[in-house]
Order: C-alpha cells, then sequence, then structure tokens
C-alpha cells in the first residue's frame, strides 16, 4: 500500500495484493479517505459549444477527460480524489492503437495518479460521432 497527495489531506492509498503483478497505468484498488463523494456522469468529447470535437481517438479521450475535470474543479477537486475512472469506447483496437498517445494526454492531465479503472467496449455510445465516455467517482476532502 502506497499514497501520497501532496499535502491536502488524508492520502489515496493503493491497494495492491501481495504477489500479484503491479498493473500499468491503473491501480488494482485505490483506498480513498474521506465523506464527500462526488459521481461524475458519463463525459464525451462536448466542446463549449457542445459539439463532439474531431473524430481523433487521442483528441476526444483528452476533451472527455478534460471535461471530467471541470465537473471535479467545480466541486472543490483535483485529479487525486478520482477513485474510480470508467472508459467506454466504441472501438478496443482504436484504443489500443492510440494507447501511448492516450498514456501521454493521460500524464499530462492527472500526473501520475492511477486510480481503479476499467475500460470497456460498447456498441455505440448515445451522442453521435462520440467514440468515448467517461465517468469517474472521487472522494472530496471534508470542508
Amino acid at each position: 500500500m502506497t499514497g501520497h497527495d501532496g499535502g491536502r489531506g488524508a492520502a489515496p492509498v493503493v491497494i495492491q495484493p501481495p504477489g500479484w503483478p503491479r498493473p500499468k497505468g491503473y491501480s488494482s484498488g485505490i483506498l480513498m479517505q474521506g465523506t464527500r463523494l462526488l459521481f461524475i456522469a458519463g463525459q464525451v468529447a462536448w466542446d463549449a459549444q457542445g459539439h463532439i470535437i474531431g473524430p481523433a481517438f487521442p483528441d476526444q479521450f483528452r476533451q472527455a477527460l478534460l471535461n471530467v475535470l471541470a465537473v471535479l474543479n467545480t466541486a472543490g477537486g483535483s485529479p487525486t480524489d478520482i477513485g474510480r475512472l470508467t472508459i467506454y469506447v466504441t472501438d478496443a483496437a482504436d484504443y489500443a492503437a492510440h494507447a501511448r498517445e492516450v498514456g501521454a494526454v493521460y500524464r499530462a492531465l492527472m500526473g501520475q495518479h492511477y486510480p481503479a479503472m476499467t475500460l470497456v467496449q460498447v456498441a455505440a455510445l448515445l451522442e453521435e460521432g462520440a467514440t468515448v465516455e467517461l465517468e469517474a467517482t472521487a472522494v472530496l476532502p471534508t470542508e
């Protein structure tokens, strides 16, 4: 178990069962300490005018993550408050083909914080042209 939050209070603690290989780019489990839960609805690659940005997967991933972080920031949170991130994609092969770029985008916006994550391939997303949707759960510091 490890954890560091830059002095913001109770640090998230990474849960790694003994003997399991360390996952790359996510945590098997993360213990979030606090009492204020924020559930962030699925966010797609909407721009400020409500339009889906271009079709490139890394660009859509970046915008969807920015949208998640905007909701989080509005609630007074920061990336390390996210305990769970679910990624819905319409094409897992497209995600895999752009994994290096997606990883760079992720680290630029989230730093080295890797919450518990799940990636799910779906037949389609509700918003026409969307190829990725992100939803998150965060535990915000008590006020």
